[in-house]
């Protein structure tokens, strides 16, 4: 599914690049990146899936209510061709009231 991931590098500035998700779940996602972006891990992340999916029955209810603040977990190894990551697992930023089941 296409999405958009939106965050502040270590300069202060706004980045996005487009990505692709798989792995969906309640508390995160695996997000694949065509494009060389390198997300530093834990770096706050906000994640929105493309207006046009977002309302896929598979997908959880706070990603079909637009952004979803979430935390780089884990980085992919990096392409010997661009030299970034290949990709990003994210974990949902939640209310601690809110159980994941």
């Amino acid at each position: 599914m296409p999405a958009r991931l939106t965050w502040k590098d270590a300069s202060g500035a706004v980045r996005f690049i487009s990505v692709t998700t798989r792995d969906v779940s309640e508390a995160g996602m695996f997000v694949e990146c065509e494009a060389g972006a390198a997300i530093p891990l834990y770096r706050l992340v906000h994640l929105q899936v493309e207006r046009s999916t977002r309302m896929t029955e598979a997908l959880p209810i706070r990603l079909r209510e637009g952004l979803v603040l979430s935390a780089v977990w884990r980085v992919a190894p990096c392409r010997r061709s661009t030299g970034t990551p290949s990709g990003y697992a994210l974990r949902f930023l939640v209310d601690p009231q809110v159980t994941v089941v």
